[in-house]
C-alpha cells in the first residue's frame, strides 16, 4: 500500500530533470543575450521589445547603425555575410561614437561590449554616428 501512494505522489521522473535545467538554461541564456539589446535600442529610441524578435532584431539593429535592410539576405552568404555582419557592428559602434577599437570589442567579445554599449554614458549620435541636431534648447558642442 506504501509503495502504492509513492507511486502515484511522484509525477516526475529523474529523466525529466535534465530536460527542465536545459529548459532553464536556454531561458537564461535568451535573457542575458537580449537584455543588452532591449537597452541599446531604447537608447537609439527604438521600442526595446524589439529585441525580443530573432530576425527583427537584426533589422533593427542594421537601422540603428545606418546600413541597408536589405543586407540581412546577405547575412546568409558565408564569407560575405560575416564581412558585412562586421560593417554593422563598426556602423553601431559609430553610431554611439565608439571607434574602430570599440568594434573589434563587439566582433571578438560581443556580449560583453554589447553590455558595455547599453550601460555606457554613451548616446546615440544617429545612423552610423551622423551627428544628430541638438534638442531645441541645448547648445552645441
Amino acid at each position: 500500500m506504501h509503495s502504492l501512494i509513492h507511486d502515484v505522489a511522484v509525477t516526475t521522473t529523474s529523466a525529466d530533470i535534465p530536460w527542465a535545467a536545459i529548459y532553464l538554461g536556454i531561458l537564461i541564456g535568451y535573457a542575458i543575450g537580449v537584455l543588452p539589446l532591449w537597452v541599446v535600442f531604447a537608447k537609439a529610441g527604438e521600442a526595446g521589445w524589439q529585441a525580443l524578435i530573432p530576425i527583427w532584431n537584426t533589422l533593427v539593429l542594421l537601422k540603428i547603425a545606418g546600413k541597408p535592410m536589405w543586407w540581412i539576405l546577405l547575412f546568409w552568404v558565408p564569407i560575405l555575410g560575416l564581412v558585412l555582419y562586421i560593417f554593422m557592428l563598426n556602423g553601431l559602434s559609430l553610431s554611439f561614437g565608439h571607434g574602430p577599437g570599440f568594434t573589434v570589442g563587439l566582433v571578438f567579445l560581443g556580449l560583453i561590449f554589447m553590455y558595455v554599449l547599453a550601460f555606457d554614458s554613451s548616446r546615440y549620435e544617429g545612423p552610423g554616428g551622423a551627428r544628430l541636431p541638438a534638442p531645441l534648447g541645448y547648445a552645441t558642442a
